[in-house]
């Protein structure tokens, strides 16, 4: 299995905590900063390949994951469109380093436990974090479920059979490859602002994706700075406090 870590956006909702590094990089405490927890959760579920895509500050973020010594090898793919596309386009970008493999899939801003990333990483089936116990978010990601699958994800999504949900995957290589097959159309098409799971909605028919329920546990971006103080406290709570 190899990783997908997606850090080719700008976070500018963060100001001036990324003026200087991507937002991967912001402290979650005195030891760690987003991307290096994520980098020993791997790690300590027997991940040791990485591909790592880049937009700003991409040498920066190079030599910090390789100054971490975590026993990863990154695989580094630049996206040099990230001013005008979303991360779909980053995806396309590292088609190749990823073809033919599991694929276990994270956007750059998440903070999770090491439980939730163990019960991602080995799970038998391709596989979404969603959160039952959490009222629909307003503008962030929602899986629509339909008997026991999941059918769209997206901000629009709403209703009864919705659940608030989070970019962390587990993808089984021939679902991967059909969710990539569906990205290279929308890319081909020019549709390169959109968010992945677009891509994803168009064919969820053939591409068999399960709900990962994590109940209250922690599995969050951090989007701005007032995400950052509830993930940083949780994490402080529910990471450091059970270490």
């Amino acid at each position: 299995m190899i990783a997908l870590l997606l850090n080719s956006g700008r976070g500018t909702r963060m100001g001036d905590e990324t003026k200087t590094h991507p937002k991967c990089m912001t402290m979650l405490d005195d030891q760690d900063t987003i991307i290096s927890h994520q980098v020993r959760l791997l790690r300590e579920n027997g991940i040791t390949e990485a591909v790592v895509t880049t937009g700003p500050f991409a040498q920066l973020l190079q030599d910090y994951l390789e100054s971490l010594n975590s026993g990863i090898r990154f695989t580094y793919v630049s996206n040099p469109r990230y001013e005008e596309t979303n991360y779909i386009y980053s995806m396309y970008a590292a088609r190749e380093a990823l073809a033919g493999q599991d694929v276990l899939s994270l956007h750059g801003d998440l903070v999770m436990t090491n439980d939730v990333m163990s019960r991602l990483v080995h799970a038998p089936v391709s596989t979404v974090v969603v959160d039952t116990t959490l009222p629909l978010p307003e503008k962030d990601f929602k899986a629509r479920l339909t008997a026991g699958r999941v059918q769209a994800i997206g901000i629009d999504q709403f209703g009864a059979d919705c659940a608030a949900s989070q970019p962390a995957y587990k993808w089984l290589a021939e679902d991967f490859h059909r969710w990539m097959e569906e990205i290279e159309k929308f890319v081909a098409a020019g549709e390169v602002k959109c968010y992945a799971e677009n891509a994803f909605n168009t064919a969820w028919q053939e591409i068999p994706l399960y709900p990962m329920d994590v109940k209250g546990q922690l599995c969050s971006e951090i989007d701005n700075m007032e995400d950052k103080a509830c993930v940083c406290a949780r994490f402080a709570r529910e990471v450091r406090h059970n270490a």
